[in-house]
């Protein structure tokens, strides 16, 4: 569906029709959750539901939809951009993580760690400052 070109959109329109598309899948999720809640079997992907939701207020509101469709539009454009960087990367140096694999991941694994550890003893330490300074 074309978006209208005489009648460019306000930037709260965009606002508008980011947050539809937000919301459509918030709904998905909590559709899906509430789903789990009554049938913990139940396995439905969150978001499609909430596509599944979006594509029926289209139907209902095609004529005030002019805002969720340009911003769905110019997602969808920039869409393979957000996966093209780490399969550009990995095809180009694959040789590289082939030779050093091992090590690579022995060094995420490791760097891992020790974020965690620090993050706990920050924790910790913050924790016992805040408790002394309630005394």
């Amino acid at each position: 569906m074309a978006v209208n070109a005489d009648h460019p959109l306000r930037p709260a329109d965009w606002v508008t029709g980011f947050a539809v598309l937000i919301l459509c899948q918030l709904a998905g999720e909590a559709m899906v959750q509430l789903l789990r809640i009554v049938s913990p079997g139940f396995v439905f992907p969150g978001p499609v539901a909430g596509m599944l939701l979006l594509v029926l207020i289209l139907n209902r509101f095609a004529e005030r939809a002019r805002s969720t469709i340009a911003v769905a539009n110019g997602l969808l454009g920039i869409l393979a951009l957000l996966f093209v960087p780490s399969a550009v990367g990995i095809m180009q140096h694959w040789a590289v993580i082939q030779a050093w694999g091992l090590p690579l991941l022995l060094a995420v694994i490791g760097s891992t760690v020790l974020t965690l550890l620090v993050t706990v003893y920050a924790f910790i330490v913050t924790d016992r400052w805040v408790e002394r300074r309630r005394r």
